[in-house]
Parts: structure tokens; C-alpha cells; sequence
């Protein structure tokens, strides 16, 4: 008995994952994907090849490039360390910018000042944007609801 494999058609899995059929055919021509052709030399993409689109959607959204992307999914890459040590680096950058919005976010929800930029502590959020500086988030604390007198 012959074993077939399940295959899709780049329609059905651009429709999968909400994209457009031309992405997948820019992620195949960058090197990112190599679906099979059937007879006809149309697409036909196996369970791997849908993995592999997963794999890019979920890179891209963690901010990573299609260079960084292909480096990652290519296992020989010699600098897919250097890539990911790059972007690690990065998202700690980004959390920490999360953390500072987050903390400014909440001190002016608590805040009473009816205009946030009067007041004396929220002013502390862009010390380091008026500075040219960078303050590290979290120096100013956590900020509770208080008064200005």
C-alpha cells in the first residue's frame, strides 16, 4: 500500500496563518522556505514546511529579521549564536523599555496631578529623554497614589 503524505497548497496555508499568498512566495525566494512541487509545478507544502512557516511568524513577531530568521533556521549557520546573543541582548532592551511605560503608565494612573507633566515625579520618566541620558527602569520605585502639595 502506498503512504501518502499530507500536502497543501500555498492558498490553504496562506489562508492558515492570515497572510498573503505573495509572503510565502518572498519567504521561498529568500531562502526561508523550499516546498515541494507537485507535477504541475505547483507549491505543495508537507506538515514540516507549515511548522517552518509557524516557526518565521513566531521569529518575526519577537522582533527578529529575515536574516535573523534564516540564521536561526539554518542549523550550519556560524553565526546563528552571534544572531541570537544580538537579539537577546535586544529583548532585554525592549522589557526594560516595557517596564519604564509600564511604571509611568501606572504612576500616571494614580496620579492626582490633574496635568502629569507638573508633576515633580512623573517628571523623573523623562529625565533621561530631556538628559540624552539613559536612567535604568525602576529607579524611580513604585509609585503609589499620592498628593502634591
Amino acid at each position: 500500500m502506498k503512504s501518502t503524505v499530507a500536502t497543501y497548497s500555498i492558498g490553504e496555508v496562506a489562508e492558515r496563518f492570515g497572510l498573503a499568498t505573495h509572503v510565502l512566495r518572498h519567504w521561498e525566494d529568500v531562502g526561508l522556505l523550499a516546498p515541494q512541487r507537485d507535477g504541475a509545478g505547483r507549491r505543495r507544502f508537507a506538515d514540516d514546511d507549515v511548522v517552518r512557516v509557524a516557526v518565521i511568524l513566531r521569529s518575526k513577531a519577537a522582533g527578529l529579521g529575515l536574516g535573523q530568521v534564516a540564521a536561526l533556521l539554518d542549523g550550519e549557520a556560524p553565526q546563528r549564536h552571534e544572531v541570537l546573543e544580538a537579539h537577546l541582548a535586544d529583548l532585554d532592551r525592549r522589557a526594560e523599555e516595557i517596564a519604564r511605560a509600564r511604571a509611568m503608565a501606572q504612576h500616571a494612573f494614580e496620579c492626582e496631578e490633574h496635568d502629569v507633566a507638573r508633576c515633580p515625579r512623573f517628571a523623573g520618566f523623562v529625565e533621561d529623554i530631556l538628559a540624552g541620558t539613559r536612567v535604568t527602569p525602576g529607579a524611580w520605585g513604585s509609585p503609589g497614589p499620592h498628593a502634591h502639595g
